[in-house]
């Protein structure tokens, strides 16, 4: 590999044990997929689309604090968007980052219209409730909201219904709204003010789904950093109700999960009755490039036999609020009856769609011509390639260019094609077209280091052959060092 300003040499050994981590994270599902199922190496055309129908890979979405149901047929994906409550619907997870949003809520009021973060979506009877945290441009005035569905749709319509206070905090901070149901009751959880964090995790009695009925408790959580308890959520399984939190500010990269328990059959008020288990059970990676792991919920696969967990993560050490990403994986659960969630797994490493997942026949083609359906890529002019961004990458390697008018061609066959790469310090503009159509110039620039970032989106287009090109310009804006175009996988949807 020729080093570049942006991949500074690294030690022969290194590298290499990267590349083969990189090609075992990549082939271990190919190993564990369904009879009949095809390697990634495998080029046969028939048996690589029915490996890419049984897999998908992260992220699923660009924003943080995710919160998915299992519905009717379809995943339904919230992330925090800023000004309005966004929803994606999709019948796999495999097209979750290319379905088109819905707006479900937008508010005029300027109490809550501004910085709303963190919805949740529960059914309770034949209607939806969306729980969410706004403010009105201030972050200390972050309060709890609900909405309510007119209809039994989780993507709405909806109307405003009330605020969430509990009497004893009814003007203090709040944010992160969980449901924790018990014994035919509901109970809201939160993020607030209490003698423990200024982001503690409290508890309050609800007499129905929009409605505070009592004074909220404080639970002293543990956590590895002490200044935030947040984002809870509950699993019900073997006799007790698990509750996972978030700790430590979400821009460290220690960001990360904890966990209490309690028989089911106790009293959530009584703060004695939680049983905290010591020890982060999701943590950062840093061998896989996985950071600040958290905000998290829970999922069921389609056919109910798998729990998986929706979380955000970095892919960055650097204390930061962006490049946070959704993604998800299966967890299983422990002998002694807790949940076992594992490590976080690398951006972009193959995994087994959940037991019942349709599939979408998406496939990938990596940058050194490998790919799991029909296409590939071609080069001209002058291009690196190496191994120096390891876990950064898919199957640890990239191509990287500074050299104006150097291209990348992909050729594919779908409806839709997706570009994922390095987003550096010394990423200049890229300027990308497909069919031979008017070039979209896109900044590669990032002001930290991030890989398998998602750089473009092609519009949908007609079933059939197409071809994306990827033009190095030689420009880069003013905070960029250089003028770097990184390759590194398109994804390829297919219908």
């Amino acid at each position: 590999m020729l080093p570049s300003p942006t991949r500074p040499p690294r030690a022969r050994t290194a590298l290499l044990v990267a590349a083969l981590l990189g090609l075992v994270v990549g082939l271990l599902p190919a190993l564990t997929a369904p009879a009949g199922a095809a390697s990634p190496a495998d080029r046969a055309a028939p048996r690589v689309a029915a490996a890419a129908a049984g897999t998908f890979r992260n992220p699923l979405n660009t924003g943080p604090d995710p919160f998915m149901t299992q519905w009717k047929g379809n995943y339904y994906l919230t992330t925090t968007q800023g000004n309005s409550i966004r929803m994606w619907r999709s019948p796999s997870l495999g097209t979750l980052l290319t379905a088109a949003p819905v707006t479900v809520w937008t508010d005029t009021d300027p109490s809550r219209d501004r910085n709303i973060w963190a919805p949740e979506f529960y059914r309770f009877g034949d209607r939806w409730y969306m729980y969410y945290t706004a403010d009105d441009g201030v972050d200390e005035h972050h309060r709890l909201y609900v909405l309510e569905s007119e209809g039994d749709d989780p993507a709405g319509p909806y109307r405003f219904k009330s605020k969430l206070a509990p009497p004893n905090h009814a003007n203090d901070f709040a944010i992160d709204a969980g449901i924790l149901q018990l014994n035919g009751r509901l109970y809201l959880a939160y993020s607030g003010i209490n003698q423990y964090q200024h982001n503690g995790l409290n508890i309050a009695p609800m007499s129905n789904p929009y409605t505070v009925s009592g004074n909220a408790v404080a639970l002293n959580g543990a956590g590895g950093c002490p200044e935030v308890r947040e984002g809870p959520e509950f699993l019900y399984r073997n006799g007790r109700v698990w509750m996972t939190y978030s700790a430590c500010d979400t821009g460290k990269p220690d960001y990360q999960v904890w966990m209490m328990s309690m028989p089911l059959d106790a009293d959530p008020l009584v703060p004695g009755n939680w049983r905290q288990h010591q020890g982060a059970v999701f943590s950062r990676a840093d061998d896989r490039g996985v950071f600040g792991p958290g905000h998290h919920a829970f999922f069921r696969s389609p056919d109910g036999t798998e729990d998986w967990i929706v979380h955000h993560a970095k892919s960055t050490s650097v204390n930061t609020y962006s490049n946070r990403t959704t993604r998800a994986q299966k967890f299983t659960w422990r002998a002694d009856g807790s949940p076992d969630f594992g490590r976080p797994l690398a951006m972009g490493a193959t995994q087994n769609l959940p037991s019942g997942d349709p599939g979408s026949g998406n496939y990938w083609i990596n940058d050194d011509g490998r790919s799991s359906g029909p296409g590939g890529v071609t080069y001209t002019g002058a291009w690196n390639s190496g191994s120096g961004c390891a876990t950064q990458c898919f199957w640890g390697d990239d191509h990287w260019s500074d050299r104006a008018g150097a291209t990348a061609t992909f050729t594919f066959t779908g409806t839709r094609i997706v570009l994922l790469s390095v987003k550096d310090t010394g990423n200049g503009y890229a300027a990308i077209s497909v069919d031979g159509g008017p070039e979209q110039r896109v900044d590669l620039h990032n002001a930290i280091r991030v890989g398998e970032a998602v750089q473009y989106t092609s519009p949908r287009l007609a079933q059939g052959s197409h071809t994306l090109r990827v033009r190095v310009t030689g420009e880069h804006n003013a905070q960029s060092g250089a003028s770097f175009v990184s390759v590194d996988r398109a994804e390829v949807y297919v219908n």
